[in-house]
């Protein structure tokens, strides 16, 4: 097992990672910003060091540092938590290169399933179902672009080879606006990603999101952890996550999930992953792969008992899955509601002093948050600052006790969105299941 490890990140999954490393012996290094001194994780840590000003380009961003920080403190390895670097191919070949062990997929993996149309094609060598689409990055040939369209079928989206988050995408609904979309997503994505490469797919008006979690080691074994519906979005940024999705057959999961697993062996796949679809009229359709650890990591656990932070650092170690596909079996369902500092009826962040906070309990309650009495939210990063799981036996009672845990949570002195989650909770359309991706910007208005 891995002796010391430098914590590359931030707020609750910084926390969440310590944690694991503390239950396998592995010794922690806490990297933050000035902004970040007080930070759970960062008193909790074996040792911390600061490695720039606030902003997160300055320090989260700053891989030099990062570098540095494992060097000064003989750690052996750096994990990345998601989002900051987590998915960026250079950061995790420099790690290597140093000779630090990077705590996710191998660089030449992140880097081909970070490029959507090399993802793409991969996964239709190994059997994914993907959205019917140009195979391949447009080009120069406009016959040939308006052609592929015709073929697919209206509505298209054009998309961003090197895109994400909602970014780099264009929808066109006719002909006549094509060729436009076409130009314009190409500038759009060489001023975002610094990559003009676009690709066109046929646009599902109204999907569901689920996920497929993933875990593969380097001796060639693979498993999924079933599915996550990830439907309830706002501006392509998830608000709920649940597992498992609502109405998706037990031969259909294990169907799709062997898909998956089977991709990461051929891929070679390392570390914990999400294969991302869309799935309309009962078919998916593969978007994306994210060659790291989940937001919504914890639904999966509560249903499966599977540590997935803890099997990243013992893959990461070399050692072989825990659990082979056989071990794998659903227990009830678990729903996450994602915590953000924000105002619940404009959406703007609003970061500030937590004056008193109080974690809700109970029966199937999990509260995964960094946030204490006394802690000042920073103005710096993203306005999460924490999830509130719940698991039952049934989605019905899941939903009750996500419902009981959220009248019971206390954030005072700033504003955050449980209101806007206990809204959800008591919608019908959600207590129902199924709702498409767009159905919560819709109830919202926007």
């Amino acid at each position: 097992m891995l002796d010391k490890i430098v914590i590359a990140n931030r707020g609750e999954i910084a926390l969440r990672i310590l944690r694991a490393c503390r239950e396998l012996g592995i010794k922690t290094v806490a990297v933050h910003s000035e902004a970040d001194r007080e930070l759970k994780h960062v008193l909790l840590a074996d040792e911390s060091v600061c490695i720039g000003p606030p902003p997160s380009v300055d320090s989260y961003l700053q891989v030099p540092a990062i570098i540095s920080a494992a060097e000064v403190t003989d750690a052996v390895g750096i994990h990345p938590g998601y989002g900051f670097l987590s998915e960026n191919a250079d950061f995790a070949e420099r790690v290597e290169s140093s000779g630090f062990v990077f705590i996710g997929p191998r660089p030449d993996t992140i880097r081909t399933m970070g490029d959507k149309v090399a993802a793409i094609k991969a996964m239709k060598a190994a059997g994914v179902p993907c959205v019917p689409g140009s195979d391949g990055p447009l080009n120069n040939n406009k016959e040939r672009t308006l052609q592929l369209a015709r073929e697919i079928g209206y509505p298209v989206i054009i998309k961003a080879s090197g895109g994400g988050g909602g970014r780099g995408m264009r929808v066109v609904h006719a002909e006549a606006t094509l060729l436009n979309s076409v130009s314009l997503t190409r500038a759009e994505a060489e001023a975002a990603f610094g990559n003009s490469t676009v690709y066109m797919e046929k646009f599902l008006e109204n999907p569901r999101h689920i996920e497929f979690q993933v875990l593969a080691d380097e001796h060639g074994n693979a498993i999924h952890l079933c599915e996550r519906d990830c439907s309830m979005q706002r501006r392509h940024q998830k608000v709920v996550e649940e597992a498992p999705a609502p109405g998706i057959s037990d031969d259909r999961r294990r169907e799709i999930g062997e898909r998956c697993a089977e991709a990461c062996r051929q891929i070679g796949y390392r570390g914990a992953g999400t294969f991302e679809f869309l799935y309309e009229d009962g078919e998916f359709y593969f978007i994306e792969m994210n060659t790291r650890v989940q937001v919504e990591h914890p639904v999966t656990e509560m249903i499966t008992g599977v540590d997935i932070v803890k099997e990243q650092l013992r893959i990461a170690a070399g050692e072989p899955l825990s659990h082979t596909q056989d071990d794998i079996s659903i227990r009830g369902h678990a729903i996450e509601c994602r915590i953000n500092a924000e105002d619940p009826t404009n959406f703007m962040p609003f970061p500030g002093r937590i004056d008193q906070f109080h974690a809700p309990g109970g029966p199937g309650i999990r509260v995964d948050t960094h946030i204490y009495s006394g802690y000042t939210v920073p103005p710096y990063y993203d306005s999460m600052i924490g999830k509130l799981i719940a698991h039952g036996e049934t989605r019905d009672s899941a939903i009750a006790r996500m419902h009981n845990a959220l009248s019971e949570m206390v954030i005072e002195g700033i504003k955050t969105n449980i209101p806007l989650q206990r809204d959800i909770m008591r919608d019908v359309a959600f207590q129902a299941g199924g709702a498409n991706i767009h159905y919560l910007e819709k109830k919202l208005g926007l």
